[in-house]
């Protein structure tokens, strides 16, 4: 049996799941579940006086965010199937149609934000703001032409707190969801140049300028923490509403920026960058996770 045999009996729910790429997804949620239950405490909203608000903002968040995935994987067929990672997707190998995944996205992205504009305009603004930047600027220009592709891509990498947040209350000038804004932006740095410095070679080959590829990993180290430098402060953000909260995020970052300066001197490239991107999930799923827990016991309790 060849391997276009063992391709063909994948089950259709996993090649949908990896075309809209599910794992993404799951990510992208945790983000945007931290801004909306801040959003309900923020403001004061009990969970169901604006249960079908969270309804909509998820299956929105959901849609959008899987329809970016498959325009990505559409777009991006022919670097994919040079990088080792990215090769055995259902767009590259062809067990999906390119004409499916492009009807499938756009659909996905009509319904995701018209469920969006269920709970605010402002929400379905943000949901298209973050999906046309991360197919247009991000995909279909930066990631292949300049080192500054991974900030470009950031800011779409950023909306699913601002949409959460604009699904209760649509007002996005609060400090604090500018905090979590803020600081979806710049960790998005330090977590792609880690996994960039890693998969380097697949870079190359794909010609993909990531900042470790075309300016080596010294460049990529001072610009690291530049970015863990104004992550600490961005973490001060959170202080007109949580010093608690103000505190986790400015530890996180502080043993970030630790772990960078320390690794950099004591480990080679590779080990150095396996420690920043262990500790960015770390990071993430630390910070977002006291705030939907702190968020979450301020509602139930009227704390």
């Amino acid at each position: 049996m060849d391997q276009g045999d063992i391709r063909q009996r994948q089950p259709l729910s996993k090649i949908l799941a990896l075309t809209i790429k599910t794992g993404i997804i799951k990510s992208n949620l945790i983000p945007m579940f931290a801004g909306l239950t801040l959003s309900l405490y923020t403001y004061q909203y009990g969970l169901l006086e604006k249960l079908p608000d969270i309804i909509f903002a998820l299956i929105g968040s959901i849609l959008v965010i899987g329809a970016a995935g498959a325009f990505n994987n559409l777009y991006d067929r022919d670097i994919d199937a040079i990088m080792q990672r990215t090769k055995n997707r259902p767009t590259v190998t062809g067990e999906i149609n390119p004409k499916v995944v492009l009807w499938l996205a756009i659909f996905m992205s009509i319904f995701g934000i018209l469920a969006l504009s269920l709970t605010t305009m402002l929400a379905a603004f943000l949901g298209f703001l973050g999906l046309f930047f991360y197919v247009i600027p991000y995909t279909m220009w930066s990631k292949r032409k300049t080192v500054y592709n991974t900030e470009i891509g950031s800011i779409s990498g950023a909306m699913p707190p601002l949409i959460g947040w604009a699904a209760i209350h649509p007002d996005i000038t609060h400090p604090a969801i500018l905090g979590l804004f803020v600081i979806s932006i710049i960790w998005q740095m330090p977590h792609f140049y880690a996994i960039a410095i890693r998969k380097h070679d697949e870079y190359k080959a794909a010609n993909v300028p990531m900042l470790p590829v075309v300016k080596g990993v010294k460049r990529t180290y001072i610009q690291t923490n530049i970015y863990l430098i104004i992550l600490i402060g961005s973490s001060f953000l959170f202080s007109s509403l949580s010093i608690g909260l103000m505190l986790v995020a400015l530890l996180l970052s502080v043993i970030w920026l630790l772990i960078s300066i320390y690794g950099y001197k004591r480990m080679d490239s590779e080990k150095w960058a396996k420690s920043l991107f262990i500790f960015s999930l770390i990071h993430m799923t630390i910070l977002f996770s006291t705030v939907i827990i702190y968020s979450l016991m301020g509602i139930i309790f009227d704390l």
